[in-house]
């Protein structure tokens, strides 16, 4: 009986150092798992529908990759059907787009709707409001890869109405990196004042409207606002196409001078009508 009871106790040490030793090699084990290549086979990462509250038309999302700490990058591979396109959206520290498929159009507000094809890399600055989507007529699919900031990659805002996706594309040739705008005030009173015109090109076009805080399409309709309100035709005229430049669709304009009536005055606003309906009628 002594012998027997000797034997199950030594069994049951034995079982109990290799119960421990499994745990510690499988803790190893899981260790060197952290740190080793990870390769997510094609099809197992399930798709999804783009929500409707941050989407227009049919758009799919397949993930290709999230964040792991310390990294704060994510990817998914996106698939526009013809027409479909997110809502206007900023990104904390920035996206980029790589195209793989398709055609399609991709926006900052203010600026022209600019066309994006297969092989193109689109950059979107950090907050910049913008949007992507694909063509009319085609579908577009690209890959969007993006960095959190404090957990936040987007911020979602209103979806891109038809007549802002139906805006006539920027000229071809034309490049999306416009740079500083032209020099207005040289071309115009550069000759007969050329410090005023270096002055006003160099402090107000070349800084105060460059400046990230305002988009240059808000800047435009400040502009306009206090133009009308001012009574001030010849200024106006230049602003309202500059305005047109920068994204205002001439019906905002108008609803601008309406609406300013109000407040500004009955004579400023019809001034600011004629001066309007000269403008668009030479577009």
């Amino acid at each position: 009986m002594k012998l027997l009871a000797a034997t199950a106790i030594t069994l049951s040490l034995l079982a109990s150092t290799s119960a421990q030793t499994d745990k510690v090699g499988a803790t190893s084990a899981w260790v060197q798992d952290s740190q080793a290549i990870r390769i997510a086979r094609r099809g197992t990462q399930p798709s999804r529908q783009g929500p409707a509250e941050n989407f227009t038309g049919s758009v799919r999302i397949d993930p290709l990759f999230q964040a792991n700490a310390p990294a704060r990058t994510s990817g998914s591979l996106v698939t526009f059907e013809p027409g479909a396109r997110s809502a206007w959206h900023t990104h904390p520290l920035g996206q980029v787009l790589i195209v793989t498929a398709g055609t399609g159009r991709a926006q900052r507000w203010g600026d022209p709707v600019d066309e994006i094809r297969q092989g193109d890399v689109v950059w979107i600055p950090p907050g910049q409001k913008h949007w992507h989507g694909a063509a009319p007529d085609s579908s577009m699919a690209h890959i969007a890869i993006s960095e959190a900031l404090d957990g936040k990659a987007v911020d979602w805002m209103e979806k891109v109405s038809e007549a802002q996706y139906s805006a006539p594309l920027r000229a071809k040739g034309a490049s999306a990196d416009t740079g500083p705008r032209p020099r207005p005030s040289q071309a115009a009173i550069g000759d007969f004042a050329p410090k005023l015109a270096e002055l006003t090109d160099d402090v107000l076009y070349g800084d105060v409207w460059e400046r990230p805080q305002l988009s240059k399409r808000d800047r435009s309709l400040v502009t306009v606002a206090a133009l009308i309100a001012m009574n001030r035709p010849d200024q106006l005229r230049s602003h309202l196409s500059r305005a047109r430049e920068n994204g205002v669709a001439q019906d905002e304009l108008i609803e601008t001078i309406t609406h300013l009536a109000f407040y500004a005055g009955w004579p400023s606003a019809v001034s600011a009508i004629a001066v309007a309906k000269e403008v668009f009628e030479k577009k």
